[in-house]
């Protein structure tokens, strides 16, 4: 019989991770789930000892990280660089990885893809997309594939400008009974779990109460069976204005601004580099240093 070890199928989460099926039992119990973005090794390394439930390496970095006007120029090779950086510190969390704008819209081929990419090179431990209509195909070949799926509704910023903008959905009931069909065919295609973004926080309510599978909301009032925001908004850190939904915790930002300004102040005034931050070395080693250095040593002839 061999010893190798046996190579665990594709989403199939590493020891120690949240089981994806916990996710639903939280829903039947009534725990919160709480999800946050990540996009480097040290952030996934906060919400691992913070004990969140899910990681999400979001396509917003295309703004917080990269400093875009909008998710879409992202790409496949930059969300695989995040990933998997945030991937390396997020230990117990299960890593959502958002699929970059048109990298999955084309054909449920160009979704497997890459999808694939991100479990397989990425360490992602599931994928995102945005949207139903043709994404409910997307949703089902990837998930047929052995790679678990989670669902965007609401304001999906991707595809913003058709929306109108960054601005809340599903506000009349013609589009809140439309958000309630899609949120049913996304569960129906296979998804474990949907975020919705802003839309009103009784239509987020009745979408989470007819579903299944658990709802993260961003914007979506208190409702929905579990949370996400992204890191740098509700740390305060970088100089965007925050959305009305978002709560900040700390102002890193400016805490970052002044400690950086007092380092620089500490350069121009001689007081930084102190002794302590310096190195030393033997005496005898420096005195013969010190010799080698004197103009009549044959090293300078």
């Amino acid at each position: 019989m061999s010893t190798r070890p046996r190579t665990p199928a594709p989403g199939t989460p590493a020891p120690g991770k949240l089981p994806l099926p916990e996710l639903a039992q939280m829903k039947r119990d009534g725990r919160r789930i709480v999800m946050v973005t990540a996009y480097d090794y040290p952030s996934g390394q906060v919400a691992s000892e913070a004990g969140v439930e899910l990681v999400l390496v979001g396509d917003s970095a295309a703004m917080t990280v990269l400093g875009h006007q909008s998710t879409v120029p992202v790409t496949v090779d930059e969300m695989l660089l995040l990933t998997r950086a945030a991937a390396r510190g997020s230990t117990r969390p299960l890593v959502v990885a958002d699929l970059p704008f048109m990298s999955y819209q084309v054909s449920d081929q160009d979704a497997m893809v890459a999808s694939g990419r991100f479990v397989k090179e990425g360490g992602a431990d599931a994928i995102k997309m945005e949207g139903a209509g043709p994404t409910l195909d997307r949703i089902l070949a990837v998930t047929r594939a052995g790679m678990p799926v989670m669902g965007h509704l609401g304001l999906t910023p991707q595809t913003a400008t058709a929306l109108g903008g960054f601005k809340a959905q599903g506000r009349t009931a013609a589009a809140a009974l439309q958000l309630l069909q899609d949120a049913l065919a996304i569960e129906a295609a296979g998804a474990f779990a949907l975020v919705l973004e802003c839309v009103p926080a009784a239509v987020a309510q009745a979408v989470t109460e007819r579903l299944a599978i658990p709802t993260i909301g961003i914007g979506a009032g208190a409702g929905c069976d579990g949370q996400v925001l992204v890191y740098h908004d509700l740390l305060g850190y970088g100089d965007a204005r925050a959305p009305r939904f978002v709560k900040r915790y700390a102002d890193l930002h400016g805490a970052a601004l002044r400690w950086v300004q007092r380092y620089a102040a500490e350069v121009r005034s001689g007081v930084f580099p102190a002794l302590e931050h310096t190195y030393a070395m033997p005496a005898e080693e420096l005195a013969a240093f010190e010799d080698a250095l004197q103009p009549a040593n044959p090293l300078f002839d």
